[in-house]
């Protein structure tokens, strides 16, 4: 059975002087109005599997953080992680084929439910005025256009054996996350926590099964982090949840062959403002005394953005002229005073803050020029301030590139991508026999055809 549905509601310098901005050529709140659809979880009942490979210390940092693991919280982790049905390989071993095929229609319905019902709750908070008419109208022609693209990314979403879907990682609502797997099971893989955009309300984990799909075929895991949205929750439940994720990856993906040395956080959108208010925030508690820490900021390699923002102040009316109201926008960011806590650049110039900038990974922020939903000036200015302030950070701007065209319609042309060879670039810096692999990688396959993709790009809401 699956998971129960939850409730709807190139490679960066080490120095902060090599850091520059490169500019790429073109290349082309109320729970309860809550609908709950959930089964009881009864830990008590879990079924005991055996790890795919053998279990790997995951915390090798020698940093005096360490000492305040609780090893509470990563046993708890661990119950949950031996209760996900989706993730269970025994029973997956043990299903017959029409088993197989029942279980994976039961989830699709279910899916299909879900979205539908994030459409609805997004309607009811944005409202039907003009400008949310003609978004809603464009953004139906643009999701058809894509369609091809979609159909072919749900199809390895539901019925891959690549995916394991919906592992349990926190006791709270939509904690959740879906693992892309290599074909080849040889060695530990690096791994990229990911944590998806959707404007703090319809964020979703599978947004990201195509950058999944497409990195898990160059030998990279890819962990997609559900996690709670406003109205259900407010940003720091999100980061609350983002940080729960990203513990239970630190500590136990080495059971699934990751490589708890080469650990990548990535956002999208929302979710690259909450990873990195997630990730700013670990480095404040790892320098304060005697808070209880299940992960450090030390086990992540890099922390790569895609199109995010990260100065709420700069960007509250942009986002009300666009149409995610004011009064909307500080709800979800628990209001105005609260707009420092959740802006990282503003966040890192503090003077109390200045020991956590020094414990953050090297930072890389991806930005399309053509960005209308979040300026790439977003990406220019953190990098900038980054650096000022001790960091070590780079922005990468792509010429011409829209919010969705780096995520959605490059990706779908097929061929190679300038920034998703980056990406793999950064990640593979260190490991000459992968590099070597990549530059003989096949090119990836067109999913939508290209007079399509143009009209995409030109009806796109975004």
């Amino acid at each position: 059975m699956p998971s129960p549905i939850l409730p709807i509601s190139s490679h960066p310098s080490s120095s902060a002087s090599a850091a520059k901005t490169v500019v790429k050529a073109k290349i082309d709140a109320d729970p309860s109005a809550t609908i709950l659809i959930s089964s009881k979880f009864d830990p008590e009942k879990a079924i005991p599997i055996t790890p795919v490979l053998p279990r790997a210390s995951s915390y090798n940092s020698t940093s005096n953080v360490n000492n305040n693991i609780v090893s509470v919280a990563n046993n708890h982790q661990q119950r949950f992680l031996r209760n996900s049905s989706d993730s269970s390989l025994a029973l997956l071993a043990d299903e017959t084929p029409r088993q197989s095929i029942s279980r994976e229609v039961g989830h699709v319905a279910a899916e299909t439910f879900y979205l539908s019902g994030l459409c609805f709750k997004l309607l009811s908070y944005l409202g039907v005025g003009y400008r949310w008419i003609t978004r809603f109208l464009a953004l139906g022609c643009y999701a058809m256009l894509l369609m091809p693209g979609f159909i072919q990314v749900a199809f390895y979403y539901f019925f891959s054996r690549q995916v394991r879907r919906s592992i349990i990682y926190g006791e709270k609502p939509r904690n959740r996350l879906d693992l892309y797997l290599p074909k080849t099971s040889q060695g530990r893989k690096p791994v990229v926590a990911f944590i998806t955009g959707g404007a703090w309300i319809i964020g979703y984990k599978a947004w990201g099964s195509l950058l999944g799909q497409q990195l898990s075929e160059r030998d990279i895991i890819v962990a997609c982090i559900d996690y709670r949205n406003f109205p259900q929750g407010t940003i720091s439940d999100m980061v609350e949840d983002a940080s729960q994720g990203i513990s239970f990856i630190c500590n136990n993906i080495s059971e699934y062959g990751g490589d708890p040395n080469r650990i990548y956080l990535m956002g999208q959108s929302a979710g690259a403002h909450i990873a990195a208010c997630t990730l700013v925030n670990q480095a404040i508690k790892e320098t304060g005394e005697g808070d209880s820490v299940s992960w450090s900021v030390s086990q992540i390699k890099a922390y790569l953005g895609l199109s995010g923002g990260y100065n709420l102040f700069n960007l509250i009316e942009h986002f009300h002229t666009r149409g995610l109201y004011r009064s909307i926008f500080l709800s979800i960011m628990e209001g105005e005073d609260s707009l420092h806590q959740f802006s990282p650049e503003v966040l890192v110039q503090d003077s109390n803050v200045k020991p956590a900038v020094s414990l953050l990974p090297p930072v890389i922020l991806f930005h399309g020029t053509a960005d209308y939903s979040i300026p790439a000036d977003a990406s220019q200015n953190f990098a900038d301030t980054l650096r000022r302030v001790g960091g070590k950070a780079e922005s990468i701007l792509y010429d011409g590139k829209t919010h969705t065209d780096l995520f959605l319609q490059d990706p779908m042309r097929g061929g190679r991508d300038e920034m998703f060879e980056d990406v793999v670039a950064i990640i593979h810096g260190e490991d000459e026999a992968a590099l070597a692999k990549d530059a003989v990688a096949p090119p990836r396959r067109r999913l939508v055809p290209e007079f399509m993709l143009k009209l995409a790009h030109d009806v796109s809401p975004f």
